[in-house]
C-alpha cells in the first residue's frame, strides 16, 4: 500500500498547496467569496461539477447501483437534470445580479425583508451538507489507514477547513478543478472499465443478476420523483450552488459552462450505477450497498490505481465539503449576523479589506462547528433529508416565484418560507423523518401560501420591482467589474 498512501498524501499536500496561493489572490471580498467574478468556461464548468458530485454521489451513487442495478442513477441522474435546468433557464439572471447570496436576491426582489428568516433556512441547509460531507471522510480513511473514525473526520475536515480559511473561493476553485481531473479519471476511466472487465462484461453481468437490475425504472416511479423533487429542485435554489454561479465571468459562461457541468453529472450518474452493478456480480453478499465502492476498490485494483481512484473518492467529498462550508460561511455572516448587528460597510465591497477577515474567521468557525457536529451525529441520512425537506419546502417557491410572477410580494415570501417550514418540520414528526410525504405537502403547503398572501396583499413597490429588473438585466450594481478575466 506504499504507493497508493504516497498518491493520497501528495494530493492532500497539493491541496493545502492550492489554499496558500489562493490567500495570495484573495484580497477582497469578491475574490474571497465569489473568485473575483471572473471564472472562464472550463475552470467554471469542472468546479460546478465537483462541487454537485460528491461523496454520496460517488459512494452512495455507486451503492445504489449495487442495490438496484442500472436504476441506481436517477439519484445522481437528477441533480444532474437540475443543473441543467438551472444553467438554461436561470443561471444567466442569477449571474447578472451580482450577489453574493440567495437571501441577497430575495431582499432585492421582495425590497428588504426576507433576508433574516431566508437566511436561516439556508444556513440550516448549508451546516447539514457540510457535516454529511465530512462525515464521509471517516469511511474512505478507513480504508486507507484502518483509522478511527473521530481521527479521520477531524483530519480530513481540517484540510478542507485549512485551505478554505485561507483563500476563500479561490482555493476553493483551484482546489476543485484538481478534485475534477482526479474525479474523471479515477472514476470514468480507470474504475469504470476494469469493474466492467472484473465483472465479466455486461453479458456476465446479465445472465448473472435478476433482470430488474437492467430495468431503467427499476428503483420505482415514486422514488424517482422523490429524488427529482428534492434534488433538481434543489440544484435551483442552494447557496453553495447560487456561489458558483456568482463566479462566472458573464452570463453567457454561467449558461453554457453549467450546462457541460449538467451533462458530466448524467454520464457520472450511469458509472456509478454500472460499477455498482458489477460490485453486485463480484460481491453478492456484502453487509452495506455503501461498501460496494471501498470493497470493489480495495480488492479489485492494482497499486497506485487503488491509490488514485481513493483520492478520486477523497476529491468528491471534499469538493462537496469545501462547496458547502463557504456556503454555510457566508450565508451565517452575511445574512445573519452582519443583518442582525446592523452593521454595514461604508466602503464598497471591493475596498473593505476588512470584509476578508471576517468572512474567513466565519469558515473558521462553522468549520469547526462541522468537524465536531460531524463527530457526534451518526446518522447521515437524517440529517441530510431534514436538511433538504427545509431547503425545498421552505425556499423553492419564494425564490422560483420571485424569479418567475411579478405579483410575488414580501408579505408572500415570508409567509411562505414559515409555512413551508414548519409544516415540513411537523410532518417529518408525524409521518417519519425518512418519509416522503413531508416534503410533498410542505411544498404544497408553501406554494398555495405563498399565492393567497401575494393575492391578498398590496403589489411589491414599483420602484423596487424596477431596481430588480435593472438588476437582472445586468444594470445597476455598484460592484466594480474584474480587469483580468480568467479564461481557463
Amino acid at each position: 500500500m506504499a504507493v497508493d498512501y504516497t498518491v493520497i498524501v501528495v494530493y492532500l499536500a497539493g491541496m493545502l498547496a492550492m489554499g496558500w496561493w489562493g490567500m495570495r489572490r484573495a484580497k477582497s471580498k469578491s475574490e474571497f467569496l465569489v473568485a473575483g467574478r471572473r471564472l472562464g468556461p472550463w475552470m467554471y464548468s469542472g468546479t460546478m461539477a465537483a462541487i454537485v458530485l460528491g461523496g454520496a454521489s460517488t459512494i452512495g451513487g455507486v451503492g445504489l447501483g449495487y442495490q438496484y442495478g442500472l436504476s441506481g442513477a436517477w439519484m445522481v441522474f437528477t441533480i444532474g437534470l437540475g443543473l441543467l435546468a438551472l444553467s438554461v433557464f436561470f443561471s444567466a439572471r442569477i449571474a447578472r445580479l451580482k450577489v453574493y447570496t440567495v437571501s441577497e436576491m430575495l431582499d432585492l426582489r421582495y425590497g428588504g425583508r426576507a433576508g433574516v428568516i431566508s437566511g436561516v433556512v439556508m444556513w440550516a441547509y448549508t451546516l447539514m451538507l457540510a457535516v454529511t460531507s465530512t462525515i464521509a471522510y471517516a469511511t474512505i480513511f478507513d480504508v486507507l489507514f484502518d483509522m478511527n473514525r473521530t481521527i479521520a473526520i477531524i483530519l480530513g475536515g481540517s484540510i478542507v477547513v485549512a485551505y478554505s480559511t485561507l483563500g476563500g473561493m479561490w482555493s476553493i476553485t483551484l482546489t476543485d478543478m484538481v478534485q475534477f481531473v482526479v474525479k474523471t479519471i479515477g472514476v470514468l476511466l480507470l474504475l469504470l472499465p476494469i469493474a466492467v472487465v472484473k465483472a465479466g462484461g455486461f453479458s456476465e453481468m446479465k445472465a448473472k443478476l435478476p433482470t430488474e437490475y437492467f430495468d431503467p425504472l427499476g428503483i420505482g416511479g415514486e422514488t424517482i420523483f422523490t429524488y427529482v423533487l428534492i434534488y433538481t429542485f434543489g440544484m435551483l435554489i442552494g447557496q453553495d450552488i447560487w456561489q458558483r454561479v456568482f463566479t462566472a465571468r458573464s452570463d453567457k459562461v454561467a449558461r453554457y459552462g453549467g450546462t457541460v457541468a449538467g451533462t458530466y453529472c448524467l454520464v457520472y450518474a450511469v458509472a456509478g450505477a454500472v460499477i455498482g452493478t458489477a460490485a453486485k456480480v463480484m460481491y453478492p453478499k456484502l453487509p452495506s450497498a455503501d461498501a460496494a465502492f471501498a470493497t470493489i476498490v480495495k480488492d479489485e485494483l492494482p497499486m497506485g490505481v487503488r491509490g488514485l481512484v481513493l483520492a478520486a473518492a477523497l476529491a468528491a467529498v471534499m469538493s462537496t465539503s469545501s462547496g458547502a462550508l463557504i456556503a454555510c460561511a457566508t450565508v451565517a455572516n452575511n445574512d445573519i449576523w452582519s443583518r442582525l448587528r446592523g452593521a454595514v460597510s461604508p466602503k464598497g465591497d471591493d475596498e473593505a479589506h476588512d470584509e476578508v477577515k471576517g468572512n474567513r474567521l466565519f469558515i473558521l468557525i462553522m468549520g469547526i462547528a462541522v468537524i465536531c457536529i460531524a463527530i457526534a451525529l451518526n446518522d447521515v441520512v437524517q440529517a441530510l433529508t431534514v436538511a433538504y425537506n427545509l431547503l425545498v419546502a421552505g425556499l423553492l417557491v419564494p425564490i422560483l416565484g420571485g424569479l418567475l410572477w411579478k405579483r410575488g410580494t414580501a408579505p408572500g415570501a415570508l409567509a411562505a418560507v414559515t409555512a413551508g417550514g414548519l409544516s415540513v418540520i411537523g410532518l417529518m414528526w408525524w409521518y417519519g423523518i425518512l418519509a416522503n410525504e413531508p416534503v410533498y405537502y410542505g411544498l404544497l403547503i408553501s406554494l398555495g401560501v405563498y399565492v393567497v398572501v401575494s393575492l391578498a396583499t398590496k403589489p411589491t413597490d414599483a420602484q423596487v420591482l424596477a431596481a430588480w429588473r435593472e438588476r437582472l438585466a445586468g444594470r445597476g450594481s455598484e460592484e466594480a467589474e474584474p480587469e483580468t478575466p480568467v479564461t481557463v
